[in-house]
This record gives C-alpha cells, structure tokens and sequence, in this order.
C-alpha cells in the first residue's frame, strides 16, 4: 500500500495550481466580475451560469447546485476519484515530485484510475509507434486513400494496431503492468478458458481522449477481410471510459469552439480529421453511440451556452440512417432545451466530409458547413416528406405530424416564420397551420400544468433576507473575503468586533474574527472556511463568490472600504445608543462612571468622524 502523501506536499501543489486553468479545460469560463470568473456548472444541467470560480482564493461555488470546494474537489467530483488520486494528478500536472510518508509511493496503488489511464498512454505511445512499421502498410495506404498523410495521422494520435494475438499484451507487461488492469483499460479480451488476447488486432486506431487530452480508451477501423469483427470497434465500458460521455476531438476543438461559439458534430473519426484539416476546427464526433444528452450537457460547458449565440451544425447522411440519427438528435436537443442554434449540413451527392474533401477539396468541405440549414427547417421537411400532399388526407397528416415541431421552438420571434413555412409546405391555409400549431401548444401547457412539481428547497444567501440591515452586513463580509487588502487589516480588525443582526452571517463574522491574525496568509479563506460547521461551508463560499457590484477594480476597492465603513458605523450607532440609555440609568450622584460613560461616547464620536475622514 501508498503512504500518505506529505501535506506539505498537498498545500504546495495546491498553491502552484490555477483553479482556473484547471476547471476551464472543462467548463467555459468569462469574466464575471472583480476577481472572479463564471460558467455553465459541470455538475448540474443548467442554461444561465451560476458557477464561479475566484482563482485568488481558490475555490469554485455553484449558485444553482451548492457544489463547492477547492481545485482537488473539483478533480474528485468531475472525474471521480479519490483524494490522494486528485493530488497526484494535478502533481504530475505541473511537474511536481510528491513525497510519501513510509515510503511509499502512487504506483503501488494497483487497478486504480491512474493505472488505467497510464495503461492507456503507454498503448497509445506504442500504437503511435507501430504505424511506421513494414507490416502496417494495410493502415497507412487505408489512411493514404482517405487523404491523410504522416503529419495528419500524427496529429491526431493515429496509430496501428499489429495483427496479432499478444504484441500488445506481452509489451505492457513489460512495462509493468498487470492483465488485470489490462482488462481492466479494456485494452485486452479474455476466453472462455481464461486466455488473454489484444483487443484490437490488425486495425487503425484512434485515441479518444478527454477535454483535457488525457487518453480514456481508443477506437479502432477494420481493415482486413478475415476479420470477422464489427467495422469500428471501440474501448468497452470502463471505470474511465463512458462512450456517452465522450466526443471525439473535443480536445482539440474546444478552444475554437469556445472562442467562436459553434460546434461541428460529424459521423466518424475521418470526418473529425477531414473537417479539421479542411478548416473547420470545431468538428467533433460521437464514438459509436447515438448522439444523447450527456452530449448536450458536454457541449453546453464549452460552448457558454447562453444566449442563444451559440451554433450546433449536424452532418447527417441522406439514406434512411441517416435521417433517423437526425430525428434522434432534433428529439434530444429539444429535451435538454439547449439554447444555441442548432442546424444541419448534408454533403453534395450525399458525401459526407471525408469523402467530399477527396473529391472536391478543402474548400468544398467549409462549403458544406456554410450552407447548413436550420435544424427546424430539416426536421419540418422530413416529417412532410412521409406523407401524401396529392390528398386531403395526407395534406392534414403532414399538418399535424409538423405542428409540434413548430409548437416546440421556444423563441417566439421564430415561430410564426416558422408556421408560415409549414402551410407552405403542406398546401394548407395559414390560418390552418396557425390553428394546429396553437392546439399543440395549448394540449403540451395543459400536460405540463397537471404534472406534480418538484419542490426545489436549496438554502442560499437570499434566504438569509433583503432588508438593509442584513444586506450590509452580506456585502461587508463579502467585501471581507474577496477584497481584504483593500479593505485592509486595520478596518477587518474592527469590522469583526461588530455585532451582527443575522445569525448565520453573525457565525461567519466569528469565523473571520477567529482567523484575523493570519490576515493576508495565502490560505486566509481555506482557514475561514475550515473554521465553520460543514453546513454552513456552502454561505462563507457563496459570500467569497458572489459578483460584486462594481465593474472595475478602482471601483470595487472604493466599494469594498465604503460597505465595511458602513458596518461599523451601523454597530457605532448601536453602541451609542446603549450608552445613552446607560448613562441615562445611572444614578446622577455616581460621578465617577457617568464620566467614564461620557469619556467612551466621545471616543466613539471620535472614531466615527475618523471613519468618515472628517
């Protein structure tokens, strides 16, 4: 077994990492204010963006789903793995040796996570590696016919998968590793007899990697006649490998697809490659699955899905497959209710982008996607299609087959194009169309109405009130956690002697008093926030994450003095007020505490017109 890694170790390595860099290979993320930045939450679905990430403390908050935490629980949560796990990859991440107390040290820890995706990286370094070999000529002349030469295949990681029974088995196990995590990466099969044999034998290969380019398994292309096996064969289901939770060449494309706010999802492996090489640096594709809502979900992050300013453009084959893989997708997007603009783009003749740039070119592929047509206008055409419009009744079939089509966009500016477009094209008055459309719509609200709602009870720091008394002390202590030198040490100081109205809030305040001799230590927050009850951890990173409301710096720091000034003198009046009441409760010949009491609210005026710089 591992030792326990040093926390030294754990608090350097945390220290040395950007939160940001690390989330926002997974989530797009924008500014959003002094200090903080903010996304589509990874955790939960979710349209307009509640999760913020304020890279000088370190930690990330969802306003929508309460998850929370530091960059090790955000590697914990998003890609399930333990503690220890998190460290070391986020260690090896920046180049950093960890230390482990009885000696220990990460690689013992077999049929983990890490041992399955070190199994992948080692396959993927030798398939790489095996495509210059004589005997792979069958992969490169297949990779020649399609277009792609040497440099392509290298950049995107293609490699050969030698035609035989144990060439990869026999090579990672002298690397280190055991059939059992072989399996385990899916990277071998086992008989009945017990007997292991390579997965992949005498095919292309292509790693399918993550957002952040790490490698979860591989997809391989047929390519001999005595392979009795399906034409692409993929990694099985694995501890990291979910084929629906993938696309293929998102690595690759996120950076464009987040910069330019569209999405290319085609067919195929040779299609990624094709678009790519072709310009089109967005394309992405699914890895022998249909297209699902995981998808949705993942594309969603990247793209910032807010708005509606974002594009989805689907390639889809003419046959019937085809058009029942758009169905499908049209059927889920409008499930997830994603926000971008979806479309489809089909081929000349049919050709899908691989074959298109062989017989066309480059250009002919940037063509195909600029000509894409909107997924509505796809779909009303597909479903009109399958009726008779020489007939009464296949007029009115068609009406009613693309009405919740039309019943179903949710930007009303579009929908009235829309039905127009369905009369049209099924050769029925507008008012006809206008009436199936508004029946749909009116029987789904009817459905919708009846449907029990789920109560939604999630604390937040609306709960806590809006009247002035609490939302100054809300903002101080967000002013506190988020600005605290231009706040500085001295205001903090007094700013924690002051008594809360709120009790929540008046925990949080004790939290920080209890910490204010390590103000301006790097781990100021992390001390705060270990301070509290695990409970109230989601207010104090809610209050540390919150937007501020100013929009420059300048700005916030003038903002952040003036509510914490604000605070005190609120407590100032309140202490007045109770040595007034006091002095007025003292007996007249007790001169000695009458003076006392006089002396303490003349310094308190003093301290107030100090406050206020007069």
């Amino acid at each position: 077994m591992p030792g326990l890694i040093r926390h030294s170790d754990i608090d350097e390595v945390k220290a040395r990492t950007n939160i940001a860099d690390v989330i926002g290979e997974y989530v797009s993320l924008k500014p959003a204010g002094i200090g903080s930045l903010k996304g589509l939450c990874p955790f939960h679905d979710e349209r307009s963006p509640s999760f913020n990430v304020r890279p000088q403390l370190g930690f990330y908050h969802c306003f929508g789903c309460n998850e929370s935490g530091d960059v090790y629980k955000f590697i914990q949560t998003m890609d399930h793995v333990p503690f220890a796990e998190a460290v070391e990859r986020l260690a090896a991440r920046i180049g950093y040796q960890l230390s482990y107390e009885d000696g220990g040290n990460a690689s013992e820890d077999r049929g983990t996570r890490a041992r399955i995706l070190a199994a992948n990286k080692a396959a993927e370094e030798f398939y790489t590696a095996r495509l210059t070999a004589p005997d792979a000529e069958p992969g490169r002349r297949f990779l020649g016919e399609r277009g792609f030469d040497a440099a392509a295949a290298a950049r995107f990681g293609v490699g050969y998968a030698p035609k035989s029974w144990d060439e990869l088995t026999n090579h990672l196990k002298g690397r280190g590793f055991s059939l059992d995590e072989l399996a385990a990466a899916g990277l071998v099969s086992q008989n009945d007899r017990g007997g292991a044999y390579d997965r992949f034998r005498g095919r292309v290969v292509w790693p399918i990697r993550d957002v952040t380019g790490t490698t979860l398994g591989f997809g391989a292309r047929r390519l001999f006649d005595d392979d009795n096996g399906p034409k692409y064969l993929n990694t099985p289901e694995t501890a990291v490998f979910h084929k629906a939770q993938v696309l293929y060449g998102l690595d690759i494309a996120k950076r464009d697809v987040s910069k330019g706010k569209q999405v290319v999802v085609v067919e195929g492996y040779t299609d990624v490659m094709a678009c790519h090489l072709a310009g089109i640096t967005t394309a992405v594709a699914t890895c022998g699955t249909a297209f699902g809502a995981d998808h949705v979900r993942l594309l969603r992050r990247v793209l910032g899905d807010e708005g509606g300013e974002g594009q989805v453009v689907f390639t889809f084959d003419p046959d019937a497959a085809g058009q029942k893989a758009a169905e499908r997708s049209f059927t889920v997007l409008q499930e997830q209710r994603i926000a971008a603009q979806t479309y489809v783009a089909v081929g000349p003749d049919g050709l899908d982008p691989c074959d298109l740039r062989l017989a066309k070119g480059d250009q002919s592929v940037v063509q195909m996607i600029a000509d894409k047509k909107p997924m509505f206008e796809f779909m009303l055409r597909q479903v009109v299609a399958r009726f008779d419009l020489d007939t009464v009744e296949g007029r009115v079939g068609a009406l009613r087959a693309g009405a919740p089509i039309v019943a179903g966009i949710r930007d009303p500016a579009l929908r009235p194009g829309y039905t127009r477009e369905l009369a049209r094209m099924t050769g029925a008055e507008l008012s006809e169309a206008q009436s199936a459309v508004r029946a749909f719509s009116n029987r789904a609200r009817q459905a919708t109405d009846a449907a029990p709602q789920l109560p939604t009870e999630t604390v937040t720091l609306a709960d806590l009130g809006r009247d002035p008394i609490t939302t100054t002390e809300r903002q101080a202590l967000m002013a506190v956690l988020q600005l605290p030198e231009a706040v500085g040490r001295d205001l903090v100081g007094r700013a924690v002697q002051a008594r809360f109205s709120n009790p929540t809030l008046e925990l949080v305040k004790s939290a920080v008093a209890a910490n204010v001799d390590a103000f301006g230590a790097a781990d100021w927050f992390a001390r705060i926030r270990a301070e509290l009850p695990d409970q109230f951890r989601p207010i104090v990173e809610q209050l540390a994450l919150s937007p501020i409301p100013e929009r420059s710096e300048e700005a916030a720091k003038v903002w952040a003095k003036a509510i914490v000034g604000s605070l005190i003198e609120k407590d100032m009046v309140t202490l007045k007020a109770e040595l007034q009441s006091r002095l007025q409760r003292t007996d007249p010949s007790d001169s000695d505490s009458r003076i006392a009491i006089s002396r303490a609210m003349a310094e308190l005026e003093l301290e107030r017109r100090r406050l206020r710089g007069e």
